[in-house]
């Protein structure tokens, strides 16, 4: 099995507590028997999501996050094959953007449009220490 990992941004359709819970519940559920582990950073102006897991598994799940209407404006920042899991416990760890980095001014001036996979991969690898 190739690992593959896979990091997007969205922005959120309806953010609110019960819509994140329908998210986590979903991945919880389709998560574990798809061999996918991963980790959602969330507020009301931004998803950041990582995925590793099977290529073909994670390309399928990228597939319907695209068609999920609780996301807009999805961008891809991050697809690669990959030697070892970033959260290999967590079939979905959800961080609400207590280990955030920028600010809101920041997301709206388009930060992420510029910012390299390292750095991305390196936010991640810092909440999973953090854990």
């Amino acid at each position: 099995m190739q690992l593959y990992r896979l990091i997007y941004y969205s922005q959120p359709f309806g953010y609110d507590q019960p819509m994140l819970n329908g998210i986590l519940v979903d991945a919880r559920n389709y998560n574990p028997t798809n061999n996918i582990t991963g980790a959602l950073i969330c507020r009301e102006d931004i998803f950041l999501q990582l995925l590793e897991g099977p290529k073909e598994k994670i390309l399928l799940t990228y597939s319907k996050i695209l068609s999920d209407d609780r996301h807009l404006n999805v961008k891809l920042l991050v697809e690669t094959a990959c030697e070892s899991r970033i959260f290999p416990d967590w079939d979905m760890k959800d961080d609400p953007a207590k280990s955030w980095f920028w600010n809101r001014e920041q997301i709206k001036s388009g930060i992420l449009e510029t910012i390299s996979e390292k750095e991305v991969i390196n936010i991640f690898e810092k909440i999973a220490q953090s854990h």
